[in-house]
């Protein structure tokens, strides 16, 4: 006699194809991206821009990229600067307020946190935040890019409601064995919070690694700008050609087309981000979904 199958594992088969179907949806829209980006311009006259595979692998897109050498390297290096001291120094302030707004015995601590929270609905607004800037002196400084945005309000909540959720009775034991607050955070409270600084950090670095709007306000020397603003210039030049859409030009033998531009730039600002989720993904749902549970 032939088997039924089971409620559960028609469910299975069934969860199987609906996942199969939305990571069809997620991968093949990031491959074309990869595919466009090596693309010559007589193809996709041709052929379109929906291209999965190309007839011929062209090359002329990241050769215009980096036909500025010496300017793509610095600018990879003022995004690595803002991605991992902001990123640092976001977890560092962001650990201190949210420990310190975590703690019931500290003296007006909803009066804080619902000044905080204030934050998250109303803004000073750019105009009042470029006033400030210029004020504290970091107009055309790379510290303009990281000092004006050290906290992130929602990140500071979720991460005091993990802070909530950790044992008191492990506080009251080192408190017991002569612990201080210091050594209660280093020792106890930040090793038990891995899950939800791996996360919040990720957010941030996210953050850092695609900003581009702050600094162009705020920078003004090319020497300073970091990938995402140098990206875009070139993106726009690629439309129109200016001084340096003319100069990259000049090192290519064949134009390539806008779409292979913008391909290829999602590519290289994408691709090293996207190196650092397998190693973070492990924490995500765990980091994300207790400290928003808690409190």
């Amino acid at each position: 006699m032939k088997k039924k199958l089971s409620g559960e594992k028609v469910f299975h088969i069934f969860d199987i194809i609906v996942m199969c179907i939305f990571m069809a949806l997620i991968i093949i829209p990031i491959f074309t991206v990869l595919m466009t980006s090596f693309v010559s311009e007589a193809e996709i006259a041709r052929r379109g821009t929906f291209i999965l595979i190309p007839e011929e692998f062209d090359f002329s897109a990241y050769q215009m990229l980096f036909a500025g050498g010496k300017n793509i390297i610095r600018a990879y290096g003022n995004t690595l600067f803002r991605t991992i001291i902001g990123t640092f120094l976001n977890l560092l302030i962001t650990i201190s307020l949210a420990y310190g707004l975590s703690r019931k015995e500290v003296k007006g601590r909803m009066f804080l946190t619902g000044f905080v929270f204030f934050t998250m609905l109303f803004s000073g607004g750019m105009i009042p935040s470029f006033i400030l800037v210029k004020g504290m002196g970091l107009i055309d400084s790379r510290w303009s890019m990281v000092l004006p945005c050290l906290v992130n309000t929602w990140n500071l909540l979720i991460m005091r409601n993990f802070f909530y959720g950790i044992p008191k009775s492990l506080e009251e034991a080192a408190v017991i064995d002569g612990a201080n607050d210091m050594q209660i955070l280093g020792r106890i409270v930040l090793p038990l919070s891995k899950a939800s600084i791996a996360t919040i950090g990720l957010f941030y670095a996210v953050g850092h690694w695609n900003a581009w709007f702050d600094s162009m306000l705020y920078i003004n020397q090319t020497a300073l700008l970091p990938m995402q603003n140098i990206l875009r210039n070139i993106i726009t030049a690629a439309s129109s050609v200016g001084d340096l859409g003319a100069e990259a030009y000049n090192s290519l033998d064949v134009v390539p087309p806008s779409q292979s531009i913008r391909a290829a730039t999602i590519v290289v600002t994408t691709l090293p981000i996207l190196a650092v989720y397998p190693f973070i993904q492990k924490y995500f749902v765990k980091g994300v979904m207790v400290g928003s549970v808690k409190g």
